[in-house]
């Protein structure tokens, strides 16, 4: 199972991965669940969008050729590497902020920075749950012992949309898929990453929370009919 880059093309994944359509549901616009909507059936291969322009999303069309510049910029790291540490009560929170994508769970009065800090055990479960639920990986939790907290997730790709703000977020990849550029080079496999598909990230080819400022809308999802 692999996820292969174009240049300023899709991303081609491979070896059956399966996909799926998740909503971010809450309260207002802080989220606290994911919930499925759609299931996709499960093929060998298929390519998916990474421009934003494609007519027939989340899958390629060809719009790319248009006009989309699709190069890599982000500079692949261990997810600790760039990460501020914050310690807790007896946990330890690792905040990459450069790989957040934006999905909110950790915000809000209850925010995981704050949380750790808790000696109530619901509260430190809600932390814990909080990071579980962090697409990017961008905060990571460890024990003093150093257990870390990452959640079982299977490999698989989910389309995630951000109904309380009326947008469409990245794809979150699961469960340390693979994923490689056309010409060879590999990211250092990690079991939750965000990839851009609305074409407007500064750090292609994960998602930087660009497609919230430009309000990118996967019309397959907003339906005008809907």
């Amino acid at each position: 199972m692999k996820i292969v880059i174009r240049e300023d093309g899709p991303y081609i994944v491979e070896g059956g991965i399966p996909l799926d359509r998740l909503i971010l549901k809450g309260d207002g616009e802080v989220p606290v669940e994911y919930v499925e909507v759609e299931t996709f059936e499960v093929r060998q291969s298929y390519t998916l969008c990474r421009c934003g322009l494609s007519k027939k999303k989340p899958f390629c069309d060809g719009s790319h050729r248009e006009r989309f510049n699709g190069t890599i910029t982000y500079k692949d790291k261990d997810c600790y590497q760039s990460a501020e540490i914050i310690e807790g009560r007896d946990l330890i929170l690792y905040d990459n902020k450069e790989l957040c994508s934006g999905a909110g769970f950790c915000i809000g009065d209850k925010s995981t920075w704050v949380l750790i800090f808790s000696k109530d055990e619901e509260r430190r479960r809600l932390a814990i749950k909080q990071v579980e639920n962090c697409p990017s990986g961008r905060l990571v939790l460890k024990d003093r012992e150093g257990r870390d907290y990452e959640p079982k997730l299977s490999k698989s790709i989910s389309i995630l949309e951000d109904v309380s703000l009326n947008i469409s977020g990245p794809l979150w990849v699961k469960g340390g898929i693979s994923i490689e550029t056309i010409s060879g080079e590999s990211f250092k496999p990690r079991n939750r990453v965000t990839l851009c598909r609305c074409g407007h990230s500064k750090r292609k080819p994960l998602c930087d929370r660009s497609h919230v400022s430009v309000k990118f809308r996967d019309e397959s999802f907003y339906r005008e009919d809907v």
